[in-house]
């Protein structure tokens, strides 16, 4: 699996951003990844059109994962193309922070990954979304659900209060 635990390439777009404000640093960002209740991921469907859909995630070893049964909408979608974007944040105008990964999603079947990444549902979430290891899927109470990782290959965090545009750049 790829990983980005490394410090990636920041830049601030002033065009977008308050006079003197300085870009939002990386770690604020995964601490708001490691904190957010919910995301939303956008794929793209076999004929070209647009698919986003409400899911949980954990941030873990430098990527954003989530699971997904195979036979639902953006499992097949990623199956054809894992080009994928994820986001979170805030509703507000005028308030917090909103965040968009964009990346490839990558299964991953590696049964101790599987494990770490089980923990990591449990101590966000609590006992709804316990997980346990099966072969190279995750199950819950819901069936079997694969599991994907986001590396981001690119990242924006945008601030609104006061505005900012901050984009991170991460090289492979």
């Amino acid at each position: 699996m790829i990983r980005n635990d490394r410090a990636p390439t920041t830049e601030l777009d002033t065009r977008y951003s308050a006079p003197d404000v300085p870009p939002t640093p990386w770690s604020d960002v995964v601490g708001l990844l490691e904190r957010a209740e919910l995301f939303w991921v956008a794929t793209v469907r076999v004929d070209g059109r647009p698919h986003v859909t409400p899911l949980i995630a954990v941030w873990l070893d430098g990527a954003v994962h989530i699971t997904t049964g195979r036979d639902e909408q953006k499992a097949k979608n990623l199956a054809a193309n894992p080009h994928c974007s994820l986001t979170t944040g805030t509703n507000a105008l005028h308030g917090g922070t909103d965040v968009v990964i964009e990346g490839e999603a990558e299964q991953v079947g590696d049964p101790t990954q599987l494990q770490r990444i089980a923990d990591a549902f449990l101590a966000k979430y609590g006992e709804e979304w316990a997980f346990t290891v099966d072969g190279t899927d995750l199950r819950h109470e819901g069936g079997l659900a694969e599991v994907l990782a986001v590396a981001p290959k690119v990242a924006y965090c945008f601030g609104k209060a006061p505005y900012s545009h901050t984009r991170y750049t991460f090289e492979r």
